[in-house]
């Protein structure tokens, strides 16, 4: 079973995008996935339409969720907080799903020291399970993120490459140290990077061509990084995929899907999946390499 973290501390870079579409990309491939959403806005979650209710009361996450599976070591394994991703891709995948108020008992997580390996002990009884598991984490360096950072065995830091998102570089890899210093305290080895992700790239062909080979220069040579072959342009369908409403009654709910099951409907969301599917391809050929 391989983790995968997909992390950088600046938000808007497309991490969710990345997270719920490489997952639906390696379970067409036929491995089993599991997905699991660290970040309390819970945007993997709405990504795979388990937020299909409208009113507070219908909630049921609330009492099902991440905090769940991190609260204790005793009860709330993986098979208990787990459940199938609604409509989203054929084949389904699995998802941990995330609830908004992960952010008011964080603190309460912190204190506890086990906490922090807890996810770690959980992974481990599902190995036989799961072939990969891809944790989508929040745009900071909190509680959340050194989860999914100790958690992880591999790690894909998405990147729009533009000047901020760069800049954060910076951070993320003094926070990987600092992830690494206590993987070893665990006995784990350092955390594999798969490299910096370009996401969220314009396509127009002009600032293409212009743009993105020295904001690629830069990430390599200024700030160190491997920048990864596969490129996540931002196109309206990837958007498009994930704002699928159902109606029922007087109401819609959410219905999104991946950008696979989202292909047919224009010939750009056929184009992001076969970005998505090269991305799968190149994690998985990496990781033989690194």
């Amino acid at each position: 079973m391989k983790v995968i973290a997909v992390y950088h501390n600046k938000g808007g870079v497309g991490k969710t995008t990345v997270s719920v579409n490489l997952a639906a990309a390696l379970r067409r491939k036929g491995h089993n996935v599991l997905l699991i959403d660290l970040d309390s806005q819970a945007n993997s979650t709405f990504a795979t339409g388990l937020i299909k209710f409208q009113f507070e009361e219908d909630d049921n996450l609330r009492d099902n969720n991440v905090y769940h599976l991190l609260q204790t070591g005793d009860f709330n394994f993986i098979k208990d907080v787990s459940r199938q991703s609604h409509f989203f891709n054929t084949p389904e995948i699995d998802v941990i799903p995330s609830h908004i108020n992960l952010i008011s008992v964080e603190y309460q997580l912190r204190e506890i020291s086990a906490s922090k390996t807890r996810l770690i002990k959980k992974l481990k009884q599902e190995e036989d399970r799961y072939d990969f598991v891809i944790i989508d984490t929040p745009p900071a360096r909190d509680f959340y993120a050194e989860v999914a950072m100790i958690a992880a065995n591999y790690l894909i830091i998405p990147s729009d490459l533009k000047p901020f998102a760069n800049q954060g570089l910076s951070t993320v890899r003094n926070f990987v140290k600092q992830i690494d210093e206590f993987r070893e305290s665990l006995g784990k080895d350092p955390i594999k990077l798969l490299g910096v992700l370009p996401s969220k790239i314009s396509p127009i062909p002009t600032s293409f061509k212009h743009a993105f080979p020295k904001q690629k220069e830069t990430i390599i040579n200024h700030y160190n990084f491997p920048v990864m072959d596969a490129i996540i342009f931002d196109r309206v369908a990837l958007s498009h995929c994930l704002n699928q409403t159902l109606p029922m009654g007087d109401l819609e709910y959410p219905d999104p899907k991946s950008i696979f099951d989202f292909a047919d409907k224009t010939n750009t969301a056929n184009i992001s999946a076969q970005e998505f599917e090269l991305l799968a391809t190149e994690v998985l050929e990496k990781m033989e390499k690194v």
